[in-house]
């Protein structure tokens, strides 16, 4: 097996991971503070893929620019989702829940065919067709930037979880959530706070999936939120580690998958890696045992 073609699947799947843990992160954010199950997350993916297209089409803007006032507009979208939607069924069972976020993905997905029409689209990155050479690999100079905003948008979150005082409440309301409103925490902020935070993710997701050549429409937003539940699954439910790794294992599954098995098994072998990791360990891979 040439040594070139196996460094450039896992350098595939390792771009592809990306875009998977920005969604999946997002979702495990939410999942964690607020423990509700929304299926919708995948159309914020959508909704940011478009904010920033439509932004660069007006303005001609670099894309990669366009990412924070993506993010910045999905916090506002996210936190008016949240308090009219999912406030008022918040503890009141899994299936309003479940039920609520399917019948968002069909409001969003036709409202957003209004604004922007059904039709297929893409963006042109202003970087398209340069390449670094890495060894034997010529890697396109997006996919590199793709991988440096990632790592840059999770280690700001991580600061922000781990050494801001709204980070620490937030954390502490992911670990007990009566305790925390004992202690003084409006856990309804911390609400908004994750469910915007959330959203922003997902359209950092959207944005780099756009940029990267990704073509995109109202409709494309629900595999990719089928694969970010797979992938908080198998890293385990509320564990922001096991995004990130799931991210890169799913994606580096896919890419392998479609080129030795070919495309019809690209999906399909990344679900075979779930199973397998949940009959070993049903909480998935960083979740806890609850011995």
């Amino acid at each position: 097996m040439d040594v070139g073609i196996l460094l450039q699947v896992l350098f595939w799947g390792i771009y592809a991971g990306c875009i998977y843990i920005l969604l999946a992160t997002g979702l495990n954010l939410i999942f964690g503070v607020m423990k509700i199950v929304n299926f919708a997350h995948g159309e914020f993916l959508m909704i940011g893929a478009y904010v920033t297209a439509t932004v660069f089409f007006f303005t001609g803007i670099n894309p990669y620019l366009i990412i924070l006032f993506s993010m910045l507009a999905l916090i506002a979208i996210g936190a008016v989702v949240e308090r009219l939607c999912f406030r008022p069924i918040l503890g009141t069972g899994k299936l309003n829940e479940i039920f609520l976020s399917i019948g968002l993905i069909y409001i969003i997905q036709n409202g957003a065919a209004v604004i922007w029409g059904d039709k297929w689209q893409s963006v042109k990155s202003p970087y398209e067709g340069i390449t670094v050479p890495v060894g034997p690999l010529a890697i396109p100079l997006d996919y590199i930037i793709i991988m440096v905003v990632t790592a840059g948008i999770l280690c700001g979150l991580y600061v922000f979880l781990k050494k801001t005082k709204i980070g620490r409440e937030m954390r502490a309301t992911s670990q007990n959530r009566k305790g925390a409103m004992l202690v003084g925490i409006n856990v309804e902020r911390m609400d908004i706070l994750s469910f915007g935070i959330g959203c922003a993710l997902a359209a950092a997701a959207g944005t780099l999936w756009v940029v990267s050549g990704q073509v995109f429409n109202p409709y494309m937003g629900s595999i990719p939120a089928i694969k970010a539940f797979a992938i908080i699954i198998l890293g385990g439910l509320g564990s922001l580690p096991g995004a990130i790794v799931g991210g890169l294992l799913y994606g580096i599954a896919e890419n392998g998958a479609a080129y030795f098995f070919g495309g019809i098994w690209k999906d399909a072998i990344s679900f075979i890696i779930l199973i397998i990791v949940l009959i070993i360990r049903p909480t998935g891979l960083f979740g806890e045992s609850g011995e």
